[in-house]
């Protein structure tokens, strides 16, 4: 890998560059909506119990029920991207090809979510991969993503850019899912017979056909960003050789900015918030849908039309935050999103089916826009600035992310299983947000980058030397 000439610095708020900043939530938003949230689980439902009708499947010679199979999956797939992220975008700021490994993830989960196409009842391995690879791609593709906010933005205008990206995720989300449901509801709402969607297609066939416009709209509208992003520099024709090569640089890098974390106190207690309580938010997150059908019992219609609630007021609720940091802080900001949050899990335990649940759900999708994109504008602000890292420290943000998943989609089925009831479950998520809201509480009134953080020291020598600190 050649070093080449020092690029110009990158012109910060460019509206072109901005704008095609914020089409790719636009782009990569229907997996999470249609395949995560919607259709997709839905479908596979269907799918497992016309295999059998106790939901109990076949995946590699082990019986194992089709509701948990889908969740193995999506562990396995934030496990692995957890695992793999941080190399790789150690890796993409060594080599100066940020915009290339964006370029692949959103290839590689645009592709598999169009290869769901080909799920039947005879495919479910291979489709179980293919999820797997699908999200991998997706939350690969984040990181990189992410990472070019403090590039391209100047840092007041980080809350508003970063809201939005997540409202242009929402509102494409949506219209994506409208289309998808008129093609498979669409004559059946109109009076038709059931079991028949548009063009006389069977309901599964245009499910299907779903999933390989959710691919092609990703796919599609991902080159609008590929070409306004700045291109990718290279490595820096100043930047130190290593006679190890390019892949131990990568280890190394990653190590570099370890380092550097240890030495940022108000990074290192942002992290531990949004390590706890984004773990509460992201768990009901995944979850709600599961919760509605099975504790609410509420029909496929109504589950829908709660996540497009969810997503329509959750443009409102990213937009209403971002002004409000701008008046008390982004700290003090996300401090009452998370309390609203321990208000929700309060309320999950007790709301029933009918305009309680509706009321909970809208005050869920206001909060759920305003925690994420005010979570990615505050880490923005208080990473180093100008700092040639930052794939690699979005990388540290996407893994505490995808760990928090992990542990607390975890902690719910332990819980809901030891007291049979996912009431409990919803309940016991207000100790991540009581948790994490007592680490956003430390940073309140501080400067939120530290003193030095733009000229970091050296890190330590050794690490006997890190241990001998006090």
């Amino acid at each position: 890998m050649q070093p080449t000439a020092t690029a110009a610095p990158v012109e910060k708020d460019n509206k072109r560059i901005t704008t095609g900043w914020t089409f790719y939530d636009w782009a990569n938003s229907v997996y999470p909506l249609v395949i995560t949230s919607s259709i997709f689980p839905i479908y596979w439902g269907g799918i497992t119990k016309e295999i059998n009708p106790t939901d109990m499947v076949d995946f590699l010679g082990f019986q194992v029920p089709g509701s948990s199979l889908l969740t193995y999956a999506i562990s396995a797939s934030f496990l692995i991207i957890a695992l793999i992220s941080p190399f790789l975008t150690s890796l993409a700021d060594y080599s100066g090809r940020k915009k290339l490994f964006l370029q692949i993830f959103c290839y590689i989960g645009a592709a598999s979510c169009a290869g769901l196409a080909l799920f039947t009842k005879d495919t479910l391995t291979m489709s179980t991969f293919i999820f797997i690879a699908a999200t991998v791609g997706f939350s690969g593709s984040i990181v990189f993503y992410n990472s070019y906010l403090p590039e391209i933005s100047s840092e007041e205008k980080f809350d508003s850019l970063s809201a939005r990206g997540f409202s242009m995720g929402y509102i494409g989300s949506v219209l994506l899912l409208v289309i998808c449901l008129g093609i498979i509801m669409g004559p059946h709402i109109a009076g038709g017979p059931e079991g028949v969607a548009l063009f006389g297609m069977t309901t599964g066939t245009a499910t299907r056909l779903s999933f390989l416009l959710t691919g092609l709209w990703w796919i599609g509208f991902a080159q609008i960003p590929f070409f306004t992003l700045p291109p990718d520099t290279g490595r820096p024709a100043d930047a130190p050789v290593s006679q190890d090569g390019w892949l131990l640089n990568g280890f190394r890098e990653l190590g570099k900015v370890w380092d550097q974390l240890k030495q940022l106190p108000n990074l290192k207690r942002f992290l531990l918030a949004y390590f706890t309580y984004n773990m509460g938010v992201q768990t009901v997150m995944y979850v709600a849908t599961i919760f509605g059908d099975k504790v609410l019992q509420l029909d496929s219609t109504s589950l829908i039309v709660t996540i497009l609630l969810l997503q329509i007021v959750g443009i409102l609720g990213a937009w209403l935050f971002a002004k409000l940091s701008e008046r008390i802080g982004n700290t003090r900001a996300l401090s009452w999103a998370v309390f609203i949050w321990m208000l929700i899990c309060i309320a999950g335990y007790y709301v029933q089916k009918g305009w309680s649940f509706f009321a909970l759900a809208a005050v869920i999708g206001l909060t759920m826009g305003a925690v994420q994109s005010l979570s990615r504008s505050t880490y923005s602000k208080i990473i180093p600035e100008n700092t040639p890292n930052t794939a690699a420290f979005f990388s540290f943000f996407d893994v505490v992310e995808k760990l928090g998943i992990v542990i607390g989609t975890l902690s719910f089925g332990l819980i809901g299983q030891l007291t049979g009831s996912m009431r409990n479950s919803i309940l016991s998520l207000i100790l991540f947000f009581i948790v994490g809201l007592g680490f956003l509480l430390t940073l309140r009134g501080k400067k939120l980058r530290d003193e030095g953080a733009g000229v970091l020291p050296p890190p330590p020598a050794s690490a006997a030397a890190e241990m001998s600190r006090p």
